[in-house]
C-alpha cells in the first residue's frame, strides 16, 4: 500500500471521528451526568431532560435552514413572546378556548414575524440578516410588552397545556411535537428540490442563481420557516407556565444558534443536518439539567454552554483542515495510480 493510500485512509478516520463529535460530546456528558447522579437516567429525568429541550429543538429547526444558507435569525426569542401574546388575546379578548384556533394563531403569528424578516433581508437589500432580524428582535418583543401592558396573560386552552406539560407513557407532549417536525424538516432537507436549493444558496448563492434558482424566494421561506417553529415553541412555553409571557423566550436566540452550531453546521453556510441540531439541543439540555441535578449555580451553565460552543467551533476548523487534506490525498492517490498504470 502506497504512503498516499495509508494517508488517504488515516485522514478519511480521522474526519469521521470529527464529524461524530457532537455526538461523542453528548455521549461523554450523559455518561459523566449518570456517574455524578444516581436519578440522572432515571425515566422521569430523561423525560425532564427532552421536555427542557423541546423549545431549543424547535427554534434549532428553524435556526438550522436559516444558518445552512448562511445567514442567522436573532428574533426567535421575541418571537416566541409575541406569538404567545398573539394566542392569548384570542383567550383574553375574544373569549375563544378552543386550540385548534389558538394554536394555528400562535404558528401563523411567528410565521408573519419570519416573512417580515426574510423581505426586509431580501427586497430591502440587506448587508446581512443580521440587521433585518435584529430590528424584528425588537420590534416583537416591543409588540408583546405594548399588546400585553407588560403582564403575564394567563389562562390557555387545555390542547396548549397538554403539549407543554402533558405526558404520553412518560413521554412528554412536546418530545413527540419535536420528533414529528424533525422528521418533517429532514425529509423537506433531504428529499424535495426545495431542500436542495437550500444548501446550494448556502454553498454559493451566485452560482445558484446562475443555474436558476429562485434565491430570494428560497431566502424568505427559510425565515418564514423560522418564524414558524418560533411560533409552535411559543406552544410549548404556554403550555408549561399556562401563561403567554412577554419576556418569554429571552435568550433562546442565542441558545438555538448554540445548538445548530454545536450540531456541526457552519456559519459559512451550506452544511448542516436535523440530527446535529437535535443533538445540539440535547447537549444544551444534558447540561442544564446536569448542573441543576448538582445544585451548581445557573450561572455555570452559561460558561459551560460558552465552553461547548468553543469546542464545536474549533472542531469545524479541524474538520475543514481534514477535508482539504484529504482533497489533496485523493488527488495524489489518483495521480499514483495512473503512473502505476502506464
Amino acid at each position: 500500500m502506497s504512503a498516499a493510500t495509508t494517508g488517504s485512509h488515516r485522514l478519511r478516520w480521522g474526519l469521521t471521528a470529527v464529524r461524530m463529535g457532537p455526538a461523542l460530546m453528548l455521549l461523554a456528558l450523559v455518561i459523566v451526568m449518570s456517574f455524578l447522579s444516581p436519578v440522572f437516567l432515571s425515566g422521569r429525568n430523561l423525560g425532564n431532560i427532552g421536555l427542557e429541550s423541546a423549545v431549543v429543538a424547535l427554534l434549532a429547526l428553524g435556526q438550522l435552514m436559516v444558518i445552512i444558507t448562511a445567514g442567522i435569525d436573532l428574533s426567535v426569542g421575541s418571537v416566541i413572546a409575541f406569538a404567545s401574546i398573539m394566542g392569548a388575546l384570542w383567550v383574553r379578548d375574544v373569549g375563544l378556548v378552543e386550540g385548534w384556533l389558538v394554536i394555528p394563531t400562535m404558528m401563523l403569528g411567528g410565521a408573519l414575524a419570519g416573512a417580515v424578516s426574510g423581505t426586509l433581508f431580501v427586497k430591502g437589500k440587506l448587508p446581512h440578516p443580521f440587521l433585518a432580524t435584529l430590528a424584528m428582535m425588537m420590534i416583537a418583543r416591543g409588540a408583546a410588552l405594548l399588546i400585553s401592558e407588560g403582564r403575564p396573560i394567563t389562562g390557555m386552552p387545555e390542547a396548549v397545556q397538554q403539549i407543554g406539560s402533558q405526558r404520553v407513557m412518560g413521554v412528554p407532549v412536546a418530545v413527540l411535537v419535536v420528533v414529528f417536525f424533525a422528521v418533517l424538516v429532514h425529509l423537506l432537507l433531504t428529499r424535495i428540490t426545495w431542500g436542495q436549493w437550500i444548501y446550494a444558496v448556502g454553498a454559493n448563492k451566485e452560482g445558484a442563481k446562475r443555474v436558476g434558482i429562485p434565491v430570494d424566494r428560497v431566502l424568505i421561506s427559510v425565515y418564514v420557516m423560522s418564524g414558524f417553529f418560533a411560533g409552535t415553541a411559543a406552544i410549548v412555553v404556554s403550555g408549561q407556565t399556562n401563561s403567554a409571557y412577554p419576556t418569554a423566550g429571552m435568550l433562546l436566540e442565542l441558545s438555538s444558534i448554540a445548538a445548530v452550531i454545536i450540531g456541526g453546521a457552519s456559519f459559512f453556510g451550506g452544511r448542516g443536518s436535523v440530527f446535529g441540531a437535535m443533538v445540539g439541543a440535547l447537549i444544551l439540555g444534558v447540561i442544564q439539567n446536569g448542573l441543576n441535578l448538582l445544585n451548581v449555580n445557573p450561572s455555570w451553565q452559561y460558561v459551560a454552554l460558552g465552553v461547548v460552543v468553543i469546542l464545536a467551533v474549533e472542531l469545524d476548523v479541524v474538520r475543514q483542515r481534514l477535508e482539504t487534506r484529504m482533497k489533496s490525498a485523493q488527488a495524489e492517490e489518483k495521480s499514483e495510480k495512473r503512473e502505476a498504470q502506464t
